[in-house]
C-alpha cells in the first residue's frame, strides 16, 4: 500500500571534522535498524561497504570466503570492509576486537546483506533514480555540503560518488525488502495508544494540516514485470483515462493495490507523512481533477489524481498519530531483528575464512 509510511526513524548524521569521517558520511546514515526513513538507510555500512571501496590494490589471487545460496563473498570484498571498519574506528576513536574476531563478525554481517540482496533480486525489486537522487542530496544536505562538495570530499577520500551511488543503492533495496516482510508483522492497537496518552497525559500545541482526498492505480513491479514493463502499463492506464474512461473502472481493471481497487482506487483523505515520499511529493503538485504521469516509488508505478483538499485542525490526533508511530518503531525494531535471523538460519551458508 501507498499509505504504509517507512518503518524506521531517521538518525541525523552530524558534521564531519576530517577527511576520513567525510567518508563515514555515506557509510552511516544509520547505526540501528535499518528499517529507515531516507536518512536511516545505512546500518550495515558502519562496518564499512562491502565491495568497490577501500584498498585499490589487490591480490591477483582471489579466494572464497563465503558462500550464500548462489552467490559468494570475496576475500578481496571482505579485507575492503573491514579495512573501512578500521578507519572508522581510528577516526572516532573506537576501540575493535582481535583481527580473526572482527573478520567473522565483518563476514557475518556481509552474509546477511548478501541474503537481503539476493530477496530484493528474487523479488525483482528496483531503486528509481530520482530516488537514489533525492537520497543522495539528503546525505549531502545533511553535512551542510552541495552535491558538489560532496563529490569532491569522497573524491578526496580515495572514492568516487558513483561507487558511493551504487552503495547507496544496495541499502535502498534492503530497506524495500525489509519493509515489505516486516511491516505486516508490527501491529499498534488503539488501546496501546490510549494507554500510552493516559500515563504521560500533558497537552499540545494547535495543530493545522492540508489534507487531500486522493485515488490511484498502482502498478506494480514484480518477478514477471520488470520497470520498463511496469512504466509501459502505467502509460497505458494513463493514456486511456486521458482519452474519458472512468477512474473507477480503470482501476478496478489494473490497480494491483488490492486494498483500494475495489473502492475505484479511492485512498480518502490523505493527510502529509501517510504516503511516501515520491507519492507525497507528486500528489501535493495536483490540483484537484488533475492526473499525474506515472509516479515511481518502491512499489511501482501510480497514477493519481487528486479529488479535493481540506485544512484540518488535528491536535488530538497528531499526538495520537506520534505515540501509535513511536510504539511501532520501537516494536519494528525488535521484529527485524527477529527476522533476520530467521533468513540468516533458512539460507545455505558456507563460511570458509
Amino acid at each position: 500500500m501507498t499509505t504504509q509510511q517507512d518503518l524506521t526513524q531517521a538518525r541525523r548524521v552530524t558534521r564531519f571534522k576530517r577527511l576520513s569521517t567525510v567518508t563515514a558520511l555515506a557509510l552511516c546514515l544509520g547505526a540501528g535498524a535499518m528499517l529507515g526513513s531516507a536518512a536511516a538507510l545505512a546500518q550495515n555500512a558502519q562496518n564499512g561497504f562491502q565491495s568497490g571501496f577501500g584498498n585499490s590494490q589487490r591480490q591477483a589471487l582471489d579466494s572464497v570466503v563465503a558462500v550464500v545460496n548462489d552467490g559468494v563473498i570475496m576475500k578481496s570484498e571482505l579485507d575492503d570492509r573491514v579495512s573501512q571498519v578500521e578507519q572508522q574506528a581510528q577516526a572516532q576513536g573506537g576501540n575493535l576486537p582481535p583481527q580473526r574476531q572482527l573478520q567473522e563478525q565483518v563476514l557475518e554481517r556481509m552474509v546477511l546483506d548478501e541474503i537481503q540482496l539476493q530477496m530484493a533480486r528474487q523479488a525483482n525489486l528496483s531503486v528509481d533514480d530520482t530516488e537514489l537522487n533525492r537520497q543522495l542530496r539528503s546525505i549531502a544536505e545533511s553535512n551542510g555540503m552541495s552535491m558538489d562538495a560532496f563529490a569532491d570530499a569522497l573524491e578526496a577520500d580515495g572514492l568516487t560518488l558513483a561507487s558511493v551511488r551504487e552503495e547507496v543503492r544496495r541499502e535502498m533495496l534492503m530497506r524495500q525488502v525489509q519493509q515489505r516482510q516486516v511491516q505486516q508483522r508490527v501491529n499498534v492497537s488503539e488501546r496501546e495508544v490510549e494507554r500510552f496518552l493516559e500515563q504521560q497525559g500533558g497537552q499540545q500545541n494547535q495543530s493545522f494540516i492540508e489534507e487531500r482526498r486522493a485515488r490511484h492505480i498502482l502498478v506494480e513491479l514484480n518477478p514477471t514485470r520488470n520497470d520498463d514493463q511496469a512504466r509501459a502499463r502505467a502509460e497505458q492506464v494513463r493514456s486511456r483515462l486521458q482519452q474519458g474512461e472512468d477512474f473507477a473502472a480503470v482501476a478496478r481493471e489494473f490497480s494491483d493495490d488490492r486494498g483500494s481497487a475495489l473502492n475505484g482506487g479511492d485512498l480518502g483523505w490523505v493527510r502529509p507523512g501517510q504516503t511516501v515520499p515520491a507519492f507525497e511529493e507528486a500528489m501535493s503538485a495536483l490540483s484537484p481533477g488533475q492526473i499525474s504521469a506515472p509516479v515511481r516509488s518502491q512499489f511501482g508505478y501510480h497514477i493519481i489524481e487528486v479529488l479535493d483538499s481540506r485544512r484540518q485542525d488535528v491536535t488530538n490526533e497528531s499526538r495520537r498519530d506520534q505515540v501509535r508511530q513511536a510504539i511501532f518503531q520501537r516494536r519494528a525494531n525488535e521484529e527485524l531483528q527477529n527476522w533476520q535471523r530467521e533468513i540468516r538460519e533458512q539460507a545455505f551458508v558456507d563460511i570458509r575464512l
